[in-house]
């Protein structure tokens, strides 16, 4: 490789969801330094929850994220009514899971079709790639607005839904309301369909590595907003000994933590969860998958867009199947009576496993307040990831293929910057 000095600067990652940069540099072939640089301004949840009542909680952290406000909901409600021996019953449950389809339906669709697929398929956004595929981007935007649909029937509405609360809606749909959300739902199943084939079909790269998957796992269904907390090396745990295995840490360079799991990074999201959970799948969805050919558990990290895929057809059928048993209740939540104790919240969001704890005086005004979220849970797998990929790559090729190979497994993780500060400038310099 002829020996060079190169600085490459974008302001910014396109297609992703926050600020940050990477700093990649290269001497004598090798190379000496990679690092993400996250430098979006910390956000401080966690302090701004301290000294609220335990109903302010839930609406506030559903701020944390345009995207995926419900997964913080969910966790966040899951804690309360830990710390509060409440037992939300089983319509709370099950609506939760409805509701929580409708995120990953919203999530899932704008990643795949805005963000991930331009990279696989030669264009720089999803303005190119429209002009070829627009049949394509029309149905993910089907998809997305049939997800944020979802949303607003328990939530009131799509971006930092209010139907939640602390034992379980403050509102139950009319039985009218659900069956006009069932007829849009058999309608997009055509759409989800369509798409996981024509996700199993993208020449995406063969990418095999060594992992370790972390996702919760429940008793009898795909998990979305309960189980406990398992690994592809054996961990198994309640989520209440989350701080017993996994820890964050602070990087100099990052106003994000890095989370590991007995000292090593391992990876949370959609590919996990499916590894971990593939005999969980809906009879429907898994002929679909096996159908495609490709295989489960999988190895090759760019499966992860294939996954997402997977996951919007298990929501729509998820939801069918619990709207189709859909029975008004005689009310939409349980009496709430707060106590001092600690409560735990796990749930998976589109990008992952996301954790809480909140401690209460006996008053239920928070204490305290942990919110560890998927993304910064990934940070130190991407690290690994990136530099496994750029040596695989070949560290001799043009800035621009590095920058593109950079972002597009950057991109492939789905990262949300802002709920991890509690990408991309690149700049490679070659000696």
């Amino acid at each position: 490789m002829t020996e060079r000095n190169v600085r490459i600067h974008v302001p910014a990652l396109t297609r992703v969801e926050g600020e940050g940069s990477l700093r990649l540099h290269i001497a004598q072939g090798e190379i000496e330094e990679l690092a993400l640089d996250i430098f979006e301004p910390p956000r401080y949840f966690e302090k701004f929850l301290e000294g609220r009542d335990h109903a302010e909680v839930i609406d506030t952290v559903a701020r944390i994220c345009g995207i995926c406000p419900v997964a913080y909901q969910m966790s966040a409600a899951q804690a309360l009514e830990h710390a509060f021996g409440i037992d939300p019953g089983p319509w709370a449950r099950a609506m939760r899971r409805v509701f929580y389809c409708g995120e990953w339906l919203q999530s899932h669709a704008l990643h795949i079709h805005l963000l991930a697929a331009p990279d696989f398929l030669g264009f720089d956004s999803v303005v190119g790639m429209a002009e070829q595929y627009p049949d394509e981007v029309r149905r993910g935007l089907r998809l997305q607005g049939l997800g944020n649909t979802l949303i607003r029937l328990l939530g009131a509405r799509s971006v930092h839904p209010v139907g939640a609360c602390v034992g379980g809606f403050h509102r139950a749909p009319t039985p009218a309301e659900v069956d006009e959300m069932l007829a849009a739902l058999r309608a997009g199943l055509e759409d989800a369909v369509a798409l996981l084939r024509w996700a199993a079909s993208l020449d995406v790269p063969d990418d095999h590595q060594t992992f370790t998957s972390v996702s919760l796992r429940h008793a009898t269904d795909y998990p979305l907003a309960e189980g406990r907390i398992v690994s592809d090396r054996g961990l198994d745990i309640d989520c209440g000994d989350y701080e017993r295995h996994f820890r964050e840490e602070h990087r100099p360079q990052s106003t994000a933590l890095f989370a590991l799991l007995d000292d090593e990074p391992y990876l949370v999201g959609p590919l996990a969860r499916l590894n971990l959970n593939f005999d969980r799948l809906p009879e429907t969805t898994r002929r679909l998958v096996d159908a495609t050919g490709v295989r489960f558990p999988s190895d090759n990290m760019f499966h992860s867009l294939l996954a997402r895929a997977i996951e919007i057809h298990i929501a729509v059928v998820e939801a069918i199947r619990l709207l189709e048993r859909y029975q008004a209740p005689d009310s939409p939540q349980v009496a709430v009576s707060p106590r001092a104790g600690v409560g735990i919240g796990a749930t998976e969001a589109p990008r992952g496993l996301l954790w809480h704890r909140y401690a209460f005086d006996g008053n239920g005004i928070v204490r305290s307040a942990r919110i560890v979220p998927p993304t910064s849970q990934n940070q130190a797998r991407i690290e690994v990831d990136l530099r496994r990929s750029l040596l695989a790559l070949g560290l001799d090729r043009d800035d621009a293929d590095l920058r593109l190979r950079a972002e597009t497994v950057i991109r492939n993780y789905d990262p949300c910057i802002s709920c991890a500060t509690h990408f991309l400038s690149l700049s490679v310099e070659r000696r």
